[in-house]
């Protein structure tokens, strides 16, 4: 009886910190319709077992709680690190990862098990369904015998036991830990074992559990979207990308190439589980290989046919005005190269106005509208537009916009104006008699 209180508790909380009831539902929809083996595998650092486990346990118990069942791989990095310095064995690294002697395996196996069981024990004590997977998912060979001693690479992944897990409707728990042929136990490192996990599997969403919640910019905060597509190669020329944060981006990136274009990494913190796979906006940082975003100076080149779908889909039930193409002269077009998103720019009396901003609901919270506004913004230093009050993006434009003014039925917004109120007035005018291109 405890526990299912606690429970409740659990679920509550967590959907008290997320979003709206339609942006739940929409996840929900999106995540049932996956196989259970392609909904998310959760890669769980030693330090978030240490400092974070009752979170994350809450957090995995929500899942299964709304009808999900993560695949659950962890290491125990810190753990390790105390026990063998307890042992009198120097941690050493070749090519960064950890040097294992034979007199350090049969500490590495216990600290293993020891972890796993902790996480999988924290998730019974909350009622929830959870199979420790110790040994027998890694077919594994050595990576370098000679100079890492007794680490392996991942020959194969063996999905039996994942499988028979999945079939209970219970979490697996596994540790990276790999066998070979003869039955030799290897040492193999998390975030390896994690990504040849992923590459069988082929998820819908990786998650790395971190005690960041996120990658972190130059001013150390928590960068909420990545499109690679559009943003990869500005982003690893920045000064501050270096070190672990650069080969986590290049891991990434070689990962998401290697999986479905709907296919995401996200990094967040164990409390913020929930918020992050179900809000768009979301709670850390979230990676998509993405698209290409393609630019048009007129209708020339541009498929109407995707376009007036696309824009219709966007603001349904509303449907364009009969001859919208014909009557609009665009100023600049961009859409991604899927149409899942688009922008549509006219050119009104010297300024670019945003006549249409339209995502698709399978693409909202992916982050891809940002990107698509980014390779917008970064062509066109001044804009203007409006948009009606009760627009679930409003909150995105306030925070785009260096100002707003609201009529009765219309807030107005712009940007680079620079206080030239002579014009933001031209502005004002210009929204308030602007025909309009959408019909109920």
């Amino acid at each position: 009886m405890n526990a299912e209180i606690d429970t409740r508790k659990t679920i509550v909380r967590l959907l008290s910190a997320m979003g709206s009831a339609r942006e739940i539902q929409q996840y929900l929809k999106r995540f049932s319709q996956l196989d259970a083996k392609r909904f998310a595998v959760v890669k769980v650092g030693g330090a978030v077992l240490r400092d974070e486990l009752t979170e994350l346990a809450s957090s995995l118990t929500f899942l299964q709680r709304v009808g999900l069942t993560p695949i659950v791989l962890h290491g125990a990095g810190p753990q390790l690190d105390d026990e063998l310095v307890k042992a009198g064995i120097e941690k050493r690294t070749v090519h960064g990862l950890r040097v294992t002697p034979p007199q350090a395996l049969g500490i590495v196996r216990r600290v293993f098990q020891q972890q796993n069981l902790k996480l999988v024990d924290a998730l019974h004590a909350m009622d929830t369904r959870a199979t420790s997977v110790v040994s027998g998912v890694f077919a594994a060979s050595y990576f370098d015998r000679e100079n890492c001693g007794l680490v392996g690479k991942v020959d194969r992944v063996e999905l039996a036991p994942i499988d028979a897990s999945l079939r209970m409707g219970s979490i697996p728990v596994i540790a990276s830990l790999g066998e070979t042929d003869e039955g030799q136990i290897l040492n193999i490192n998390a975030d390896f074992a994690a990504n040849e996990l992923v590459r069988v599997l082929q998820p819908y969403k990786i998650v790395f559990l971190t005690g960041t919640g996120g990658l972190l910019d130059g001013d150390g905060r928590v960068i909420d979207s990545i499109n690679l597509s559009t943003e990869y190669e500005d982003l690893m020329a920045q000064p501050w990308v270096s070190g672990g944060m650069r080969l986590k981006l290049e891991q990434i990136a070689d990962l998401l190439r290697d999986l479905p274009p709907t296919s995401s990494v996200s990094i967040t913190r164990p409390a913020e589980l929930a918020r992050e796979l179900f809000t768009h906006k979301g709670s850390g940082t979230l990676v998509r290989r993405g698209e290409k975003v393609l630019r048009f100076e007129s209708w020339e080149g541009v498929d109407r046919g995707r376009l007036r779908m696309l824009i219709e889909s966007g603001f349904a039930p509303r449907r364009l005005v009969p001859g919208y193409f014909e009557r609009t002269q665009p100023y600049r077009v961009y859409v991604s190269e899927n149409y899942r998103v688009a922008m549509i720019l006219t050119l009104e009396d010297g300024l670019p106005y945003l006549d249409k901003f339209a995502v698709l609901d399978d693409a909202q919270g992916e982050g891809l509208g940002r990107a698509v506004w980014q390779v917008m913004q970064a062509e066109n230093p001044r804009l203007f537009w409006r948009s009606r009050h009760g627009n679930r993006v409003n909150a995105f434009y306030h925070e785009q916009s260096d100002g707003c003014f609201r009529q009765s039925r219309f807030r107005i917004f712009w940007y680079g104006l620079d206080g030239d109120f002579a014009t933001i007035a031209r502005c004002v005018e210009h929204c308030t008699q602007r025909e309009p291109t959408l019909v109920d």
